[in-house]
């Protein structure tokens, strides 16, 4: 049985009209749910995925919120990423106004690293990078460090995750960019399809 006592987001009464009115278009309206779920990201922002499921169909993780006569299912990976988002109606269709960021905080700025390149990415890695990604369940690892390129592999939530080219990009890199100017490239050699075997084996360091 799924989650009935959290709150995660709000909907304005003009969102709860919309989604009730679409709703009664279905056969089955009255034992419709709308399922809300974070599917990736584009830029900064997530991409969302909201449709109808019926209700018994929610998994026992999910966080189901009551708005009226309305249920409406969050879907268990995205919870943590929507709490505190609002869903509103804006330029004729549904908007979700979310305060989450689709790439976790990482710190930047020197770290006082000392010692060869590569044992200063996997400093970084260690005390910065990934307590910060762990609140998204993911981790870095460095694979090798060849000349100014850092190769790294995501595991965790953030293996096969959409949002891991984000992270990588807008939080990740910079990060160690930031801190250790030799290296110039970071390159993710995850293999996110498989969510198995990297294709990037090498264990130069």
């Amino acid at each position: 049985m799924a989650i009935t006592d959290r709150t995660i987001l709000t909907m304005t009464p003009e969102a709860v009209d919309a989604v009730i009115g679409i709703r009664a278009q279905e056969p089955d309206a009255a034992e419709l749910a709308l399922s809300l779920g974070i599917t990736g990201a584009r830029g900064a922002a997530f991409t969302y995925e909201l449709t109808f499921i019926p209700l018994v169909d929610a998994e026992a993780a999910d966080v189901v919120q009551y708005f009226g006569d309305l249920p409406v299912v969050v879907r268990a990976d995205s919870v943590a990423r929507l709490g505190g988002a609002t869903i509103t109606v804006a330029d004729g269709g549904l908007s979700i106004d979310n305060p989450n960021s689709a790439s976790p905080k990482i710190p930047t700025g020197g770290a006082g690293l000392t010692g060869p390149v590569a044992e200063q990415v996997s400093t970084l890695l260690e005390t910065r990078i990934n307590p910060a990604i762990a609140a998204h369940g993911g981790f870095a690892e460095l694979v090798a460090v060849e000349g100014d390129t850092a190769y790294l592999r995501l595991g965790g939530g953030c293996q096969g995750c959409g949002l891991a080219s984000v992270t990588l990009r807008q939080g990740i890199e910079v990060a160690i960019k930031e801190a250790i100017p030799e290296i110039l490239n970071v390159v993710d050699v995850t293999d996110h399809a498989s969510g198995e075997n990297p294709y990037f084996e090498s264990a130069k360091k």
